[in-house]
């Protein structure tokens, strides 16, 4: 059977589970992409273990602004996009984005792979013990830009939409938990565009549009991907509305675990 054809059917189902996913427990699809696409890449593709981490985060970025459209028109049509909020936050996402994929596409492979599995550690410990709690403080124009740029910059170099960094930053900082969801919507968006235009630029080289590349984004797999999400994120949040998503939650941040310290064995 031809390897293309087992790639896209893999991703055509990894995409409906991302999906459902992300609708049921807000969790950025590129948390469970980047490590599933880093492996298919490399056992259907064969391709270089150190290039496949690269390739799998661009791709992850480049998906999340199908999904991120549609999320981000639901929170407007819900009145939970602050125009405030998104610009300063977004104008130091851009940033960060931009920054962040230059630094995944600079370093070895095998060290991205460590921050990567690092940082899903983190956030799934944050996930498991983790309380939403504020400061005293209010989120000023400065302070929000700060935010956009540590945010944008992580989340582009893992692959993620940034809402699990995001939000609890924004609810830190006393933002009402429906516009930090919003906000983190929004700026997916931004971190998926910036991100992914950054990744095309500095891998423009590495294939051609006819062996399915656009710099470091295999785009066979990002439409696969993006055409069952798009479908089954509603699905997952109505399926949300009748579970138990914190202990979804707490069940999902152990598989991050599993999957990241099964990255760092295979280093």
């Amino acid at each position: 059977m031809d390897v293309l054809f087992i790639l896209v059917i893999s991703c055509l189902l990894l995409g409906g589970v991302v999906g459902v996913m992300a609708g049921l427990l807000g969790i950025g699809g590129g948390l469970i992409i980047v490590p599933v696409l880093t492996y298919l890449l490399a056992e259907l593709l064969q391709i270089a273990p150190q290039e496949t981490i690269v390739i799998a985060i661009a791709t992850s970025l480049s998906t999340i602004i199908f999904t991120g459209i549609s999320s981000a028109r639901a929170h407007y049509r819900l009145g939970n996009l602050q125009r405030h909020i998104i610009v300063w936050c977004g104008f130091g996402i851009g940033l960060g984005a931009i920054v962040g994929a230059q630094i995944a596409s600079a370093i070895p492979g095998t060290a991205l792979k460590l921050i990567f599995a690092c940082l899903v550690i983190a956030i799934a410990l944050y996930m498991l013990f983790g309380r939403r709690v504020e400061s005293d403080n209010s989120a000023t124009k400065p302070k929000l830009a700060t935010i956009g740029i540590t945010t944008g910059t992580l989340s582009a170099l893992m692959g993620i939409g940034g809402g699990a960094l995001l939000v609890p930053a924004l609810i830190w900082y006393r933002v009402n938990i429906r516009q930090a969801i919003g906000c983190a919507a929004f700026s997916g968006i931004v971190i998926a565009v910036f991100g992914s235009s950054s990744f095309v630029v500095s891998g423009w080289d590495y294939g051609q549009l006819s062996q399915g590349y656009l710099g470091y984004i295999y785009w066979p797999a990002t439409l696969s991907i993006a055409a069952t999400s798009v479908f089954t994120a509603p699905m997952g949040a109505k399926l949300g509305q009748q579970m138990n998503t914190q202990l979804l939650k707490k069940i999902f941040a152990v598989f991050l675990v599993i999957v990241s310290i099964r990255m760092l064995w295979g280093l």
